[in-house]
Formats: structure tokens, sequence, C-alpha cells
């Protein structure tokens, strides 16, 4: 995939997400998205496959209240590009900065790894089990 394609995937889903999308962000997805998380909590680990991705999507969403408040910056490289955002999180809505990184493959989104720059805070909200 060329860096104007993936830029273009990367804009759109973006975009999507500040609009509260979710049907074009999710749309977005291969079949076969995968997810990693890292961290010491219920969500660590690999999630396979596009079901299992929005599971774990869902679950984060619902144990940290997360809210976007912005997209900080698209990078694009050689294989893989990446958005970094804003996020509020738990019930005093503290801001975090989280970095998701992707590779795509014919048009769509087929992995993500998710790095929190506040991974303590993360582990805490979405718990052990």
């Amino acid at each position: 995939m060329s860096q104007a394609e993936l830029r273009t995937i990367l804009t759109a889903y973006a975009r999507a997400w500040e609009a509260g999308d979710v049907a074009t962000m999710f749309g977005l997805y291969a079949d076969d998205f995968t997810l990693h998380y890292g961290g010491r909590n219920a969500l660590t680990g690999v999630h396979r496959g596009k079901p299992a991705a929005l599971k774990a999507l869902g679950d984060f969403s619902q144990r940290t209240r997360r809210r976007l408040i912005r997209i900080v910056d698209i990078m694009i490289g050689e294989a893989r590009g990446g958005l970094l955002v804003r996020e509020a999180v738990g019930p005093d809505g503290a801001e975090v900065e989280r970095l998701f990184v992707y590779s795509a493959q014919d048009g769509k989104l087929d992995e993500c790894w998710a790095y929190d720059a506040e991974q303590a805070l993360i582990d805490r909200l979405v718990g052990a089990g």
C-alpha cells in the first residue's frame, strides 16, 4: 500500500472519529482486523478478528469512559501509520495521550497497536477482570 493510500484511509478514519461516526470507523476495519492492547489489565493481549476487536474496543470504552478530545496528528511511514490523540478517561475526565499505530491492506485497516502514555491509569480504569 502506498503512503498516499494509507494517508487517505487514516484521514477518513480520523474524520469519522471526530464526527462520532462509528459506522464509518468500523467499516474501515478489515474482517480479520487485529487489535493489540498493552498493559496489565483485563484487555491486555491480542484481539483477532473484527468481532473480537470490536468487543474489546467496546469493553475498553465502557470501562474507561473514554471520550475523544482531539486528533493531535496523523503520521504516515513506509509500512504503517499512526494517530496521536488526546482522550478524556475515567470519572474525572483525566486527559491522556494515546498513540494508535495501524497497518492497512486492500483499502482497510488490518492491525492496530495501542500505546498509552498513562498506562498505569489505563490499567486501573480497565481493571483486572
